[in-house]
């Protein structure tokens, strides 16, 4: 039992997904501080107020508040593009070199996929006792 435990644990993935975890939250912190400091700023310079937590719709006696969740929206948008154009795209863009690189590799001349047809027929030859 334990044994499979660690197993489990030493798996790539499980490590990969440890660190992704841990990471992401390090990086939430700093997108947080941009979001709320450099983008609500400029919000509050066009718009007036960088937090619309307090903005709501008045019916009757009560209040419906709305502005926690512009809030929250405008949070996951900044938090998305950051993402997207500091980690996926220049992810994507070292996968591409990579497979460019692969193909690069020169094509098989005539004469190695002859001997590889050759190879393959005695192959099955052998696998039907021939």
């Amino acid at each position: 039992m334990v044994k499979g435990f660690k197993e489990f644990l030493m798996r790539g993935n499980v490590i990969d997904l440890a660190v992704a975890v841990i990471i992401g939250a390090a990086f939430g912190a700093v997108v947080k501080a941009f979001a709320d400091d450099f983008i609500g700023g400029l919000i509050g310079v066009i718009g007036g107020t960088p937090n619309f937590d307090t903005a709501g719709i008045e019916i009757g006696d009560g209040k419906i508040i709305i502005g926690t969740t512009i809030t929250a929206l405008i949070n996951f948008v900044i938090v998305a593009a950051v993402i997207y154009f500091v980690i996926v795209l220049p992810m994507k863009t070292l996968a591409e070199r990579g497979k460019k690189a692969d193909s690069d590799s020169p094509a098989p001349t005539d004469e190695t996929v002859l001997l590889t047809e050759i190879r393959d027929l005695l192959k099955a030859q052998q696998e039907r006792g021939l």
